[in-house]
């Protein structure tokens, strides 16, 4: 989901969301539960046993399970994660169809309350330098388009709606907004009705930060790039996934062209203004999500600083030279003018 960053950016996380830090959840589960958890999974009930905290994930813990059977990950659900409209019964439901169309891991366990267990892909965690390198990215768009042609996801995401549903929890709530966040919100309808009705979705992860995307080995001497952690996934339109990797990863603007490219195998300007446009809707939206996790989370790590970036980057986009053509070459697209 979201990844803003301050002026010098700490480490990205390992895996789960838009998470901008490496932060310990352990403290936040008791071990004796734990165990106990592990003790009733079949799969983790196997000694000897090894049980190794993995960075990463604000809204979740994430354990390295290893037993004479094999190793596992197992992730435990974390406080404050209903705020954010997580669904867990969704995301096991889309872990599974992620698997089957060979891009996620396998899911081993699953039980509502207390997390999921799938398989530990060996392999090396991307970061966002790695982004940069155009083969990779070829490589993250043939994830993409193994997972968009899989079957379909259980549950929609519409970042229209979760903006809209995130501000009104930030409203409830009494969480912090930033400075002139609502003057925004003419051009996000300018921005939807550029864009047009929803019409061609596909399974989308919709949280593509560089560390849920790991380069295992392909089996032919080679690296494929495999997907993880699908808290956020719903069947979307592909160009926000497009868009939210290249936004989440800070890439220049050449690079999203690249990615477009590589995607729909052409050149499509098109795509890459619906992509832009996407990518801004995800700045501004994530926004909110550090708003919530800073008035709701029990981690010490400062979520506004990070938001802040995020949101500053979005400002620029709004008030910068580029959007009018960005929105004509997307409203042009998609009326054939």
């Amino acid at each position: 989901m979201v990844g803003a960053r301050p002026a010098h950016p700490p480490p990205s996380p390992a895996a789960g969301g838009p998470y901008p830090a490496r932060v310990d959840q352990s403290a936040l589960v008791d071990d004796a539960d734990v165990a106990a958890l592990l003790d009733s999974i079949p799969v983790t009930a196997v000694r000897p046993r090894t049980v190794e905290d993995l960075a990463g994930g604000l809204t979740n813990r994430n354990l390295k399970v290893t037993t004479p059977s094999g190793t596992v990950v197992v992730r435990i659900p974390g406080a404050g994660s209903e705020l954010l409209g997580i669904d867990r019964d969704l995301e096991y439901r889309n872990s599974v169809a992620a698997a089957t169309a060979g891009v996620g891991p396998p899911v081993l366990h699953y039980r509502p309350g207390h997390g999921i267990t799938v398989g530990y892909l060996a392999g090396r965690t991307l970061g966002d330098p790695d982004l940069h390198d155009p083969g990779i990215l070829a490589a993250v768009a043939t994830a993409c388009r193994r997972l968009h042609a899989g079957p379909r996801f259980a549950g929609e995401f519409d970042m229209f709606t979760v903006q809209a549903r995130y501000r009104r929890t930030v409203a409830e709530h009494g969480f912090r907004l930033p400075d002139r966040y609502d003057e925004f919100a003419p051009t996000v309808e300018r921005i939807r009705a550029a864009l047009g009705p929803r019409q061609h979705t596909v399974p989308c992860h919709n949280d593509l930060l560089a560390e849920n995307l790991l380069a295992v080995p392909d089996g032919a001497g080679g690296e494929e790039v495999r997907i993880i952690d699908y808290e956020y996934a719903g069947n979307n339109d592909p160009c926000f996934e497009l868009g939210n990797i290249w936004s989440e990863a800070r890439l220049p603007a050449p690079l999203l062209d690249v990615l477009v490219t590589a995607y729909y195998g052409r050149p499509r300007p098109d795509q890459v203004a619906r992509a832009r446009l996407f990518a801004l809707m995800s700045q501004y939206g994530w926004t909110l999500w550090a708003s919530i996790m800073q008035g709701s989370s029990p981690l010490d790590f400062d979520f506004w600083a990070w938001g802040m970036e995020k949101y500053e980057r979005a400002v620029r986009e709004f008030e910068g030279p580029e959007l009018e053509r960005v929105l004509d070459t997307a409203a042009g697209a998609r009326t054939g003018t």
